[in-house]
């Protein structure tokens, strides 16, 4: 395209077949034959394009008429050529404003990809930020729950040992009295049954009053009330601790087979681990329903790892929500039937102690819960 910059030559302004058509048109105007040359000769005019010599018209015309064949040439080339500025002057325009809108247009994209990073980091802080708050929400539950369990301990142990401890030393006293009685009315044969009744009626209270003493420091065992924090864990006497406490509830039909293997002690909260225990148990035990079954509890040394399988063949859990069951909040129970957090609970328990949990289950065939501790490094 032409500019102000330009020296244009004819075949810029003109191409070649239109140099041809005007110079028929011109010749048939004229009356006679116009020819286009590249150099001056008889019968030939100049011509002329903003000072710059284009070539020379030669014809046998005369000379007024060679003359304004020329001029109408010239002036036919000058709005050619006004019309080739105009037309490259608007692309120019257009080119620039099209690099202009790309340049924007990059910019726009900049500045989206800036905005998507940001928004991608402003998600992950604030996934990072719920992930903390509901962290601290479990713990909080989970402190609560141990603090409320140490309490209840701490307030039977100290409502309930009293009592039962003058209560079991007067049914001794009153045991003694039986047998001075029994000395004193020898011969006496309708008194004889009575006494027996009586030692009987004894003994079974203070077999009540032991059972009574067992739960209390069961409970008092759970809590680790008067534990420390951190401390080395027999994981089997937890293990039968919760299992005691899980009968005591009295659940109906429930059956608990335990099957300890010998296991080092290991280092961590008892607390804490108490309650994953109980998690569980608890889950197997509501998952055996009405009608009842069996919970077996087993502990061993693997490979790797100190590992305690707890298997029930109650209902079991549906496939879709395995890969639930260890969100907050989440459970298969009806409303108001439970938290959703006890495995939740429980494996950041686990996590705690370096230790995972593995679920395997199965409707109508049951579910087996591993717990798996990593073992302390020989020194």
């Amino acid at each position: 395209m032409l500019s102000f910059e330009d020296d244009p030559k004819l075949v810029d302004l003109l191409p070649g077949e239109q140099q041809v058509r005007l110079l028929q048109l011109l010749s048939t105007l004229g009356g006679g034959t116009i020819e286009l040359t590249e150099g001056p000769s008889d019968g030939a005019e100049i011509l002329e394009f903003n000072l710059e010599t284009l070539g020379w018209l030669r014809s046998e015309l005369p000379a007024a008429q060679r003359q304004a064949a020329v001029r109408l040439f010239e002036f036919i080339l000058r709005y050619v050529g006004k019309y080739r500025l105009a037309a490259s002057l608007h692309l120019d325009t257009t080119e620039a404003s099209f690099a202009e809108l790309q340049r924007q247009h990059a910019a726009l994209q900049a500045s989206e990809e800036r905005y998507r990073l940001l928004s991608e980091q402003l998600q992950q802080r604030v996934d990072a930020q719920v992930g903390v708050i509901e962290k601290t929400q479990r713990q909080l539950y989970e402190s609560a729950h141990l603090r409320a369990v140490g309490q209840l301990a701490a307030g039977i142990a100290h409502e309930i040992n009293n009592p039962i401890g003058f209560i079991t030393s007067n049914l001794r006293v009153a045991a003694d009295y039986v047998d001075e009685l029994a000395t004193k009315l020898v011969g006496d044969g309708p008194s004889a049954p009575l006494l027996a009744d009586f030692r009987t009626l004894l003994k079974e209270s203070v077999s009540g009053t032991q059972r009574i003493a067992r739960i209390v420091t069961d409970l008092k065992t759970f809590s680790n009330i008067n534990q420390a924090d951190f401390a080395l864990c027999d994981l089997n006497a937890l293990l039968s601790t919760t299992c005691h406490l899980l009968e005591t509830e009295g659940r109906q039909g429930l059956r608990l087979r335990l099957r300890l293997g010998e296991l080092p002690k290991l280092a961590g909260y008892p607390a804490k681990l108490s309650q994953a225990f109980y998690n569980v148990l608890d889950n197997a035990a509501k998952a055996l329903g009405p009608a009842g079954g069996m919970v077996e509890v087993k502990s061993r040394v693997g490979d790797d790892a100190l590992e305690i399988c707890i298997t029930d063949n109650g209902c079991g859990i549906a496939e879709e929500a395995l890969a639930q069951v260890f969100e907050p909040f989440f459970t298969t129970r009806e409303v108001g039937a439970g938290t959703g957090l006890g495995l939740c609970v429980t494996r950041d328990i686990l996590a705690a102690h370096q230790g995972e949990i593995r679920l395997k289950s199965r409707v109508g065939s049951g579910t087996q819960v591993t717990l798996r501790f990593a073992m302390a490094e020989p020194t």
